[in-house]
């Protein structure tokens, strides 16, 4: 009982309303619940389960990283078009480096010359945007039988290998914020930067690594991603960091630092795939998804007001 009465009422009240939204689509409609909508949803919400992992990260130390969703956009671009000058594992090595450079570009920008996480992200999503399109202005394809079996496409038993890979990377985050110095720090920062570096830590480096890190997991779902569909598109990732802050808050991050858990992130994850697969099912337009999308953000954050 006193576990029950420490829960966050905002965390209780969008579990229950995440409920009610699964008996509401089970009962309306007679494909919600069945194994292949399952599994269709669970590939659908990996590419945002990343996103949202790398967005906590820069979140809890206050930050943001508005250019996420244009890497998944050039590490798609990168991962296939660069199959015709060299193998793939190669391309796939090229496109995650690109995303560990973008990150370290932001964090360098934002930890040692103090520029705002939002101006210096929105700057990286336009530069990196105009950049692939100087790469590639038409949507490139791969039929290679390998790259999509072996990755995006591909099946162990009855699950996905993008769900696996998604699993695998949950407990990795989950130590690091919770079991190592590094990860304490990032907290710590968020709620104090400044009592944190008068203990004697380099407030610089965790911030480097954070935004590092959110770069790597962008360029990891965007190449999953293209593998999976097996094109990659210029115009992909526009608006994928307001799915990934959406996750965010939704799951218990505080926009101010400080605040949020991989268990939070993954409900918010799951929360906005079950949305936008309900949305889909009835046949919403995705103008009225992006407008909820804005509405639950909201909501989210004045149910946590304090």
């Amino acid at each position: 009982m006193r576990r029950l009465g420490r829960l966050d009422p905002a965390n209780v009240g969008f579990a229950v309303a995440i409920l009610v939204l699964v008996i509401v689509a089970g009962v309306m409609t007679d494909t919600f619940l069945t194994e292949r909508n399952v599994t269709a949803m669970s590939r659908q919400l990996v590419t945002n389960g990343f996103l949202s992992l790398g967005m906590l990260l820069v979140i809890l130390t206050g930050g943001i990283d508005l250019s996420i969703g244009t890497v998944v956009a050039f590490a798609g671009l990168l991962a296939i078009g660069l199959q015709t000058v060299m193998p793939f594992p190669a391309a796939i090595a090229v496109a995650l480096a690109m995303g560990i450079a973008v990150g370290a570009f932001n964090g360098i920008m934002i930890a040692w010359f103090r520029l705002q996480p939002f101006i210096v992200t929105l700057a990286s999503m336009g530069g990196l945007r105009g950049l692939l399109y100087i790469y590639s202005r038409n949507p490139l394809y791969n039929e290679d039988p390998v790259f999509r079996s072996a990755l995006g496409g591909g099946f162990i038993g009855p699950f996905p290998v993008p769900v696996l890979i998604l699993l695998a990377t949950l407990p990795i985050i989950w130590f690091y914020l919770n079991r190592t110095t590094s990860g304490r720090a990032v907290y710590a920062i968020g709620v104090n930067a400044e009592a944190v570096r008068l203990a004697g830590i380099n407030i610089r480096i965790h911030i480097l690594a954070t935004y590092v890190a959110c770069g790597f997991l962008a360029a990891v779902a965007g190449v999953l991603l293209a593998s999976r569909l097996g094109v990659a598109q210029p115009s992909v990732g526009i608006g994928y960091e307001l799915d990934a802050i959406a996750a965010v808050v939704i799951g218990g991050g505080i926009l101010g630092g400080g605040g949020g858990t991989v268990i939070g992130v993954v409900g918010g994850v799951i929360a906005l795939a079950m949305v936008d697969n309900v949305l889909n099912l009835f046949n919403v337009e995705s103008y009225y998804q992006q407008f909820l999308k804005g509405v639950i953000i909201l909501v989210a954050v004045l149910a946590r007001r304090k």
